[in-house]
């Protein structure tokens, strides 16, 4: 069993002691480092350079760092009181800069996006890789030390242990370093207990796993806030991508998203289908859209409440998927057992009974005489109560009686009867790999009871994000699936890129959606949806985010299927190029499409007398402001999940964001004579202005600030 450590310092050193000083540490992304036992280690090794520490990672989580400041202003209040103690990894600073001892190396396969652009030593050590193949990688570099933290709940029974918000990846590793161990090398594994830390059960419980737990870490110094994401604001332009994101979800489906605004948006949109479907439709109808485009609705989604519900299977749980399991909309359960998932799949209202226990028998889900593991199934899942048991030809129920092991016995039938479940048990509505999310989602997550935490089962990559393995289960639970993913840009032919720069630098990573993608071309019913914003602001300039070429992309072209920006879907999948070049052409930014068209035609992808339909012209900012000030002032919320900013803070984000639209990289001094031109009183922003120290400021640069701030804000707030 585990040796309980109260101190890291004292945890690091057995873990050098039993290792002989090389470490190569395993930990899993996001949430679930240990970060106190980590920075023992790198204490140690920065100490004693004859510790040679190699750290194997993705997704090392700091605080937000600001750029200017106005935004330092602003963030290190906020960064104070919602991240409070969090502790970083100490190795996160001197990796940015490049200033990493020479025996200790990070090794990353998805970096916290865009924190790594400028970082020669990050970007040296990225290991790419689908994140389906992160144990198999890790296991090949030879890691011999793993690591994360725990959750952990006292009961009748004693003390139990979960992988919480990472099982992920762990739960594919661990048996691939049991067996390394016993092969004679030397394993070591630490978990670190952090009591906020949301009690998962099902696969995360740890389980079996215990005994292969050589040290678990309960130091109450480690015992600091845990990292979280807040919801940031949702622009006019990602809520129209997600409404029409919301559009392509089909009821009674399968749902998977990642996090970012947009995915905040599809949620948001998703939930007003669902529960404003009268305000939604009359919406949709303002956009004016195409026939072709209502057509498509029809035939892959819907405008209609979710009458059956969706399940959801995502890599990653966010704030937005729980949310719809709450409101009602990820409702439908899935069973890990291929016979009844098929059954349930025809009859989503089945009840245990005699026509249900007759249909799995005829899919030969259970035969007669039952078996000792059909028994136990058919009680698993609730069909049979427990207390009836199996001896050979005879079938032992409660209240010692004893009847023929024979389904179609009368007198059996009429026994078995009186034992059948009151509605079926066991079933999933989420499968999730790990949960990132802000404090409310924590706080959610701990409050769930036993029967809504059972609902969701936190579980191993390869279950999530691929088909191989049980694939006839997964191919019946996963039924009409929509895949939901961002991009930051399209190709004209339909290559996606998300994960790294034409000149080389890694943004983030490719994670999961490569697999996602792939899986969506395989499954029957399923679709690959990249949501897209068609323009972007850059240096002051508006550019287009759908571009004719790139010199990289994450999802090539053949793997192409819909693309979604904030003008509309482009259905690609199974189209020529010259089509796909048509479709992308009307959802691309009206500013962008003359000149789009012209780089194709010129590369003969297009033919030379092709005009974009009028109908498409007109695909501009201005015109969905237009539909945006006739709707409904609750239907594009900046927050539409919630917020860990207050009121004035919400009204800093926005002013704040604009400002850094406007001046992009130029120097905020540049813009003095404008600031200085605005009529913006500071009466009329007293709180704003105290809350970031301007109300009465201090000397040339902070009157600067304020009028800057001034000038931002009388922008904004409308």
């Amino acid at each position: 069993m585990p040796e309980s450590m109260k101190d890291a310092l004292a945890a690091a050193d057995e873990v050098i002691k039993r290792t002989g000083g090389e470490i190569r540490l395993g930990m899993p992304l996001g949430l679930g480092k240990p970060n106190r036992f980590v920075n023992a280690l790198y204490q140690r090794a920065s100490e004693d350079s004859r510790v040679q520490l190699e750290i194997y990672t993705a997704l090392s989580l700091g605080r937000p760092a600001a750029s200017s400041g106005l935004e330092k202003r602003f963030l290190e209040p906020f960064a104070d009181r919602v991240f409070g103690d969090y502790e970083e990894p100490a190795y996160l600073a001197p990796m940015r800069r490049g200033q990493l001892p020479d025996n200790i190396r990070v090794f990353e396969f998805f970096f916290q996006p865009g924190a790594m652009l400028n970082s020669t030593d990050a970007q040296r050590h990225y290991i790419s890789v689908n994140y389906t193949h992160a144990a198999r990688d890790l296991n090949a570099r030879g890691v011999n030390v793993v690591a994360q933290m725990l959750a952990v709940r006292d009961t009748d029974q004693g003390r139990e242990y979960s992988f919480s918000c990472n099982p992920e990846v762990s739960l594919e590793l661990l048996p691939l370093l049991q067996a390394r161990r016993e092969a004679g090398e030397a394993v070591v594994s630490v978990g670190q207990i952090h009591p906020d830390l949301p009690f998962m059960g099902n696969d995360a419980r740890v389980g079996d796993w215990l005994p292969e737990m050589d040290i678990l870490l309960d130091d109450p110094a480690g015992q600091t806030t845990l990292f979280s994401m807040p919801n940031m604001p949702v622009q006019l332009q990602d809520h129209f991508v997600g409404l029409h994101a919301s559009t392509l979800v089909r009821d009674g489906g399968t749902l998977q998203i990642g996090i970012g605004a947009l995915g905040d948006a599809l949620v948001h949109h998703a939930l007003r289908r669902h529960h404003h479907p009268d305000d939604y439709q009359a919406l949709l109808r303002e956009l004016n859209l195409p026939p072709e485009h209502r057509e498509r609705v029809n035939r892959e989604g819907g405008e209609a409440p979710f009458r059956e519900g969706l399940y959801g299977c995502s890599e990653m749980i966010n704030h937005g998927l729980l949310r719809l399991m709450d409101e009602g909309v990820i409702r439908r359960p899935v069973y890990a057992w291929s016979a009844l998932q098929a059954w349930v799949l025809d009859h989503p209202d089945a009840v245990p009974g005699w026509p249900l226990l007759d249909a799995l028998r005829e899919k030969g889900g259970i035969g007669s005489p039952l078996t000792g593991e059909a028994l136990a199934l058919l009680q698993q899942f609730g069909l049979l109560r427990s207390g009836i048991s199996v001896e050979g030809t005879r079938l032992h129920l409660p209240g010692g009686q004893v009847v023929a092991n024979d389904l179609d016995d009368p007198a059996t039938r009429e026994a078995l009867g009186v034992f059948f479940g009151d509605h079926l048990d066991n079933g999933r509505v989420m499968h999730g790999g790990f949960y990132l999310g802000p404090r409310a989602m924590y706080q959610r997550l701990r409050e769930l009871n036993a029967s809504e935490r059972d609902a969701i089962n936190m579980t191993r990559i390869g279950f999530i994000n691929h088909l191989y393995g049980n694939e006839e289960l997964k191919r019946l639970q996963r039924r009409d699936a929509r895949f939901m993913n961002t991009a930051f840009s399209v190709t004209l032919l339909g290559a996606a890129i998300s994960d790294q720069i034409g000149d080389g630098r890694v943004l983030s990573g490719v994670g999961g959606q490569y697999n996602f993608v792939s899986q969506a071309h395989e499954l029957a019913g399923a679709r690959s949806v990249i949501m897209t914003r068609a323009w972007r602001m850059r240096d002051g300039e508006a550019q287009s985010n759908v571009v004719f070429s790139y010199a990289h992309n994450t999802i090539p072209r053949h793997l192409r299927d819909m693309v979604v920006t904030e003008y509309g879907v482009a259905d690609l999948r199974a189209k020529t190029d010259e089509e796909v070049v048509m479709a992308m052409l009307n959802v691309a930014d009206s500013r962008f499409q003359d000149e789009l068209r012209e780089q194709a035609q010129k590369a003969g992808k297009l033919r030379a007398d092709y005009s974009i339909p009028e109908r498409f012209r007109y695909n501009r900012p201005e015109t969905l402001q237009r539909v945006a000030d006739r709707a409904g002032k609750d239907t594009f919320p900046a927050f539409p999940l919630g917020t860990d900013f207050d009121a004035t803070e919400q009204r800093l984000v926005g002013a704040l964001n604009w400002l850094k639209e406007e001046v992009s990289r130029k120097e905020y001094f540049q813009l003095g004579r404008s600031a200085l031109q605005t009529t913006a009183r500071p009466a009329d922003y007293r709180a704003e202005l105290r809350r970031m120290d301007l109300e009465e400021p201090r000397g040339l640069r902070e009157r600067l600030y304020q009028r800057l701030l001034l000038t931002a804000l009388e922008a904004t707030a409308a």
